[in-house]
């Protein structure tokens, strides 16, 4: 058996995390600080390493995916996003797909092996709630094979709100039209403070877990995030960790934990610094060791880089994401330089297999594909 220790702990304050760890016994949030404050990653993600190994051995899951980002129109007005567009600002090109043109995006770059589609967009009020069903219905006739994850909290909020209808009901007609999962975006970080100076419009904290219930009453499989490298501390980082954890040890419903790094590029917080590599692998890391009652910790590549992904996986990540195709969220193709959007599964392979790692193709709800 792996043991805890790994070869040299330089930070005497990470002795009494492992000898608990080693014990088997939960991390507190004095752990979790003294894990995020620690200059000595190397230690956390060798204790990490083990968590992610005695779970999981060497399997490394991937899945062959595509995103719709089907609306960039959004009132939500976010500091941190280059994404949105609002045509009363007189922003440049706002586009909302029609379920013409999502069929033909679908027929383009997607075939029969595609085994998750994530949807998500801006959230547009003028949307009509009869979009949001046509929208699922047509992408499960095109793709019947695959998990369709669709819609975070905060569109789910805006669709109910458009509807008239509750959350609970409004999951009951999109899961009839073909919706899976739920992505896990729009939390950002579950801290009132940087709600109040980042996104003020958005879900709160509070708002955002009552959702994520109500997610959980439905039987539908969420994914959980968090952005990070903005304007959070380390005490906001491992408050937001925990405030997920204490839903899935309520609700057991979050499948897996994505850290999001926060690219500043074309944002109203352009002053700020990305997030380093050192700070994503400790992110990564320290989730891996928090959230012991989540199964999954994935390392998003678009965001951390190939590169930097592949060192992630003995960081505690066990999932590498997905060769996703084209993804708009964080930067536009070839707006930030030479930028990759897409790597194909026998590109994912390859980095897991040269991590020393086992590929293991799943689909949206982490079920194995039969090669």
């Amino acid at each position: 058996m792996t043991p805890w220790r790994p070869i040299a702990i330089t930070d005497p304050a990470l002795e009494l995390v492992a000898t608990k760890l080693a014990e088997g016994r939960r991390l507190d949030r004095n752990d979790g600080l003294v894990l995020a404050a620690t200059q000595d990653v190397v230690s956390v993600g060798a204790l990490a390493n083990i968590v992610r190994e005695r779970l999981h051995g060497h399997r490394t899951y991937y899945v062959r995916n595509c995103h719709i980002n089907y609306t960039n129109v959004c009132n939500k007005h976010c500091l941190f996003c280059q994404f949105a567009r609002n045509p009363k600002d007189g922003g440049p090109d706002p586009y909302t797909l029609s379920i013409a043109d999502v069929t033909a995006e679908l027929e383009r770059r997607s075939n029969a092996s595609t085994r998750e589609v994530h949807i998500v967009g801006g959230v547009n009020p003028r949307l009509p709630y009869s979009y949001y069903i046509e929208l699922l219905r047509a992408v499960r006739h095109i793709r019947p094979q695959a998990v369709i994850k669709a819609f975070t909290a905060v569109e789910l909020k805006q669709i109910a709100d458009q509807a008239g209808k509750s959350i609970s009901d409004v999951l009951r007609d999109l899961q009839s039209s073909g919706l899976g999962a739920i992505p896990g975006g729009g939390a950002e970080v579950l801290s009132d403070r940087i709600h109040q100076a980042l996104y003020p419009r958005k879900l709160t904290p509070s708002e955002w877990l009552a959702v994520s219930r109500d997610i959980a009453g439905a039987g539908l499989t969420q994914y959980a995030t968090m952005l990070y490298g903005h304007i959070e501390t380390i005490e906001e980082q491992v408050d937001h960790l925990l405030k997920i954890r204490a839903l899935q040890d309520e609700t057991g419903h979050f499948v897996a934990f994505t850290p999001l790094a926060f690219h500043p590029e074309g944002t109203y917080m352009e002053d700020i610094a990305p997030p380093t590599g050192r700070q994503d692998l400790h992110i990564i890391a320290l989730s891996r060791l928090l959230l012991d009652n989540i199964p999954h910790i994935k390392t998003f590549w678009i965001m951390n880089t190939p590169s930097v992904s592949q060192i992630a996986l003995s960081y505690g990540a066990d999932d590498l994401d997905g060769t996703v195709e084209e993804y708009q969220i964080t930067y536009e193709e070839g707006r930030f330089g030479d930028r990759r959007q897409y790597l194909a599964a026998e590109d994912m392979q390859h980095i897991i297999r040269e991590a020393g790692r086992e590929p293991i193709e799943r689909d949206g709800l982490y079920q194995p594909v039969a090669a």
